[in-house]
């Protein structure tokens, strides 16, 4: 167990343009919020907790045996509702580490969700996140595809976040790395991050985590194998569905 005692915490809302109400979507029996916890809890790197910002998805938690808690549902952010959590479950500040994951990845790995925190063990590194190889072409000029821009030392699979973009970058020959959704902050660069202003970069790529890098935070990035799927749209649901019916 790491000396930063870490959190696993899972923000959640049912408001959603593309899929309402999908912490609770129906997957083979289960709202989908329960299978992402139950994911989070076999990573087996700290307690779970599901940061709701509605009545149903807590008690959906709580029926399965799981710890939720209910946060303001006018957060901006994720980020914002993960720290309104932390604050709430932990006043004596015993947990030093929160990883942040995602509510809509119910086929999860759990195995990714420890490899997001393994970056934190190096001290200087506030923010970790994932990263994996792009493979198909298309991807590479997508801008609805978020790459990091990283350089990874050979035989390394943690490598230092320089920039994230929805442009093809970097250029010239080499690998292009998809960008990955999940967070692991240290506390007190999530008590940072929350209160700071929108940067410019952020502003103009639509992307949060540029607003750490614009104010001089360590973002490190762990390579892993594969895209775990995200569940947006109706199509996404069904894919799930058969993902987890069919098992291991």
């Amino acid at each position: 167990m790491s000396s930063l005692n870490p959190v696993i915490v899972i923000p959640a809302r049912l408001p959603a343009t593309r899929l309402p109400n999908k912490p609770l979507a129906d997957i083979c029996g289960e709202p989908m919020i329960v299978h992402v916890w139950r994911r989070s809890v076999a990573a087996g790197i700290g307690p779970v907790v599901v940061a709701a910002a509605d009545p149903e998805i807590a008690d959906a938690i709580k029926a399965h045996g799981g710890t939720a808690v209910l946060t303001d549902p006018d957060h901006p952010s994720g980020s914002d509702r993960v720290w309104e959590a932390l604050e709430k479950i932990d006043p004596e500040r015993q947990f030093g580490a929160v990883v942040n994951v995602q509510g809509d990845l119910p086929t999860l790995d759990p195995a990714i969700i420890r490899a997001v925190f393994e970056p934190l063990d190096q001290p200087g590194v506030d923010i970790s996140t994932l990263v994996a190889e792009i493979e198909l072409e298309e991807e590479r000029t997508n801008p609805n595809v978020v790459k990091a821009v990283c350089g990874f030392a050979p035989g390394s699979r943690i490598a230092r976040a320089l920039y994230f973009t929805r442009a093809t970058c970097p250029s010239g020959a080499g690998p292009h790395y998809h960008h990955i959704g999940l967070y692991a902050y240290r506390r007190e660069a999530l008590a940072r991050f929350v209160v700071l202003p929108q940067g410019v970069l952020e502003r103009r790529e639509k992307l949060e985590q540029l607003r750490a890098l614009e104010n001089g935070m360590r973002i490190d990035c762990a390579l892993v194998d594969t895209v775990p799927l995200g569940v947006d749209t109706p199509a996404d649901l069904e894919r799930a569905r058969a993902l987890i019916a069919a098992g291991p």
